[in-house]
């Protein structure tokens, strides 16, 4: 490649790059839709979270990194759109220069939301007990319990004995 092709090639990737803009307390939704309105590339990760609203167990969306989003700028763009987008605070930045977030960085929190929420443990699984009563311990992984708890089988008095411990207290036995 001559370097003429070169330098094209190093003017196109940077012709635009991705910034971190912080929102305004529990409106990043309104101020990626108000970015996209305007025609700006935004990128807001989420990730799915079970809740129990009105007595009801419903999923639910919720930002990866709350009162931040990405978006896509050329650095010689118009940035001035973005002080008055209501919903936007600020583009981070450093010594009053916005800082650009590498390319890499996008492109695997896509490749990890497209993937969809990956388990931990499966239903049958052989886990190690470390932390606490039953420390030392081998038990069946049988089920999540909310967040950060888990339900398993120990096998007690030669029975088999349902339990919730903690998530952080189990480890997968190889």
């Amino acid at each position: 490649m001559n370097a003429s092709a070169t330098q094209i090639r190093c003017r196109e990737e940077q012709a635009s790059a991705w910034y971190l803009v912080q929102c305004k307390p529990r409106q990043d939704e309104r101020a990626e839709d108000n970015l996209l309105r305007q025609g700006y590339a935004c990128y807001r990760p989420q990730h799915s979270r079970e809740r129990i609203l009105r007595g009801r167990r419903q999923t639910i969306a919720e930002s990866l990194f709350p009162g931040y989003l990405f978006i896509q700028l050329a650095a010689d763009g118009n940035w001035a759109p973005l002080r008055s987008t209501r919903g936007v605070s600020r583009v981070i930045g450093f010594g009053g220069m916005p800082l650009p977030v590498d390319d890499r960085l996008i492109k695997q929190l896509r490749q990890r939301a497209a993937a969809g929420i990956e388990q931990l443990f499966q239903a049958g699984d052989r886990v190690r007990i470390t932390t606490g009563s039953f420390a030392e311990l081998d038990a069946i992984f049988t089920a999540m319990d909310g967040e950060q708890r888990v339900v398993l089988l120990l096998n007690l008095l030669s029975r088999q004995q349902r339990i919730s411990v903690p998530l952080a207290s189990i480890k997968k036995i190889d």
